[in-house]
Order: structure tokens, then C-alpha cells, then sequence
């Protein structure tokens, strides 16, 4: 039963993590077929939105190097698991701030 739970605790972060990979890819892949990746008028808009998703992925691996401290998984796996969130939640952010309109302050 021991090894079972080893196993499990050892494969199912990939699972979770690859899981989000690849959603995020296919997601990019259709919108870069359809056209549809997001574009902003000014250089500095547009790297910030190049940016998001792999600042999402720094700042989740942070998050779990805290986390890792306080729970008693190991630091790999956390580290793997918050990378994982971390691309989920800036693929998110990336959707949002590419359909937001510019702010006129005329």
C-alpha cells in the first residue's frame, strides 16, 4: 500500500502539470490558427503581454517554494505543481489583458 501511495504522490503532479501544458498550448496553437493572438498598439503593452505567461510561471514557482515550507510535500513536486499553476494562471491573464481596450484619457 506504501509503494502505491509513493507512486501516486510522484506521478500525479505530472499528470496535473502536463494536464495544463498542454491545454494552454492547444488553446495558443487554435487562436494562432484562427488569427486571433492578442495585440496592443504600443511596444511596452505588447511585452507586457508576451510576458504574462512566463511571469506567471516564475511567480507560482515562488509561491511553492513558500508553500513547500509549511506542507510536507517535497520541494520538486511543489515547485513543479506551482510552474503548472502558474502557466494555467497567466494564460488567463494574457486572455484577459488582450481583449481590454486601451484607456482614454482625453
Amino acid at each position: 500500500m506504501g509503494l502505491v501511495i509513493e507512486i501516486t504522490r510522484s506521478v500525479l503532479p505530472l499528470i496535473i502539470v502536463g494536464g495544463i501544458g498542454v491545454f494552454v498550448v492547444l488553446r495558443l496553437k487554435h487562436k494562432y490558427k484562427q488569427g486571433n493572438l492578442g495585440q496592443k498598439k504600443t511596444k511596452g503593452a505588447q511585452a507586457l503581454l508576451d510576458s504574462l505567461i512566463p511571469l506567471g510561471m516564475l511567480f507560482g514557482c515562488a509561491i511553492s517554494v513558500v508553500f513547500s515550507m509549511f506542507f510536507s510535500l517535497s520541494l520538486v513536486t511543489m515547485i513543479s505543481l506551482g510552474a503548472g499553476i502558474g502557466l494555467l494562471f497567466g494564460y488567463i491573464a494574457y486572455e484577459i489583458y488582450s481583449k481590454r481596450e486601451p484607456i482614454n484619457y482625453s
